[in-house]
């Protein structure tokens, strides 16, 4: 994936962590935007497209979780959350509000950029390719159909508004239904790390997709599957 031109916004109310994090990208070649508090990182997110937004969760004027929540009604920006040790609370309530993805402080720079390339490279992985939609590239189920071009899920005719990782989740599932995958299967498989991961960050996204789908149709939400003790798969029933 080239690196080049991809614009990153770095939002956290201490200057010396975003110039780390800046020099950390610069490095390699991202284009790096600050915004200092929430409020000024809300505007900029809304006025400019940016490819993943790094949101630090304590800021003042208006927190990480506000922020996330309001660009969710408008944009759906990979966001990349920072939080503090301690602030379990906090980011599952960011998983909650549409966040893709949480790095824990105190953290090396150098895990940052590989965060934001494997936020980046899933993200490029799912969207539209070539600008053709073919018709035969559809995962279809009686009450909900995926358009792996177009980057669409729809239910009973209506689209559902999905975050990249929601998307990303539902997709791997949709393409072996029925099979059931453990919580650090998905961990491993949809975000990509193994050591890193939280187990809640399955189970929060799961809540999100699942809630998401039932705002449309109730039997499409009712696909999603809990093996207790296991984990997660989609059925399609008879």
């Amino acid at each position: 994936m080239d690196e080049n031109n991809k614009r990153i916004l770095v939002v956290d109310d201490e200057e010396r962590i975003r110039r780390l994090i800046r020099m950390y990208l610069e490095r390699d070649d991202f284009i790096v935007e600050e915004a200092e508090n929430g409020k000024q990182a809300l505007e900029m997110a809304l006025e400019n497209d940016y490819d993943a937004i790094l949101l630090d969760i304590m800021m003042p004027e208006m927190d990480g979780i506000e922020v996330c929540e309001e660009l969710r009604k408008e944009k759906m920006t990979p966001v990349i959350m920072l939080t503090a040790k301690g602030e379990e609370s906090n980011r599952v309530q960011g998983f909650e509000v549409g966040a893709d993805d949480y790095i824990v402080k105190p953290f090396s720079p150098r895990e940052v950029v590989l965060r934001v390339k494997a936020v980046l490279r899933r993200t490029s992985s799912s969207q539209l390719r070539d600008g053709s939609v073919q018709a035969n590239n559809l995962i279809v189920f009686p009450h909900l159909t995926i358009d792996l071009d177009a980057y669409r899920v729809t239910s009973n005719g209506q689209e559902i508004q999905l975050t990249p990782k929601e998307y990303e989740l539902l997709v791997f599932l949709a393409k072996t239904p029925d099979k059931v995958y453990k919580r650090e299967e998905l961990l491993k498989e949809v975000w990509q790390y193994e050591f890193f991961g939280d187990l809640r960050t399955v189970d929060t996204h799961v809540k999100r997709l699942r809630e998401k789908l039932t705002s449309v149709s109730k039997e499409a939400a009712k696909m999603i599957v809990t093996v207790w003790g296991i984990g997660y798969k989609l059925e399609v029933g008879e």
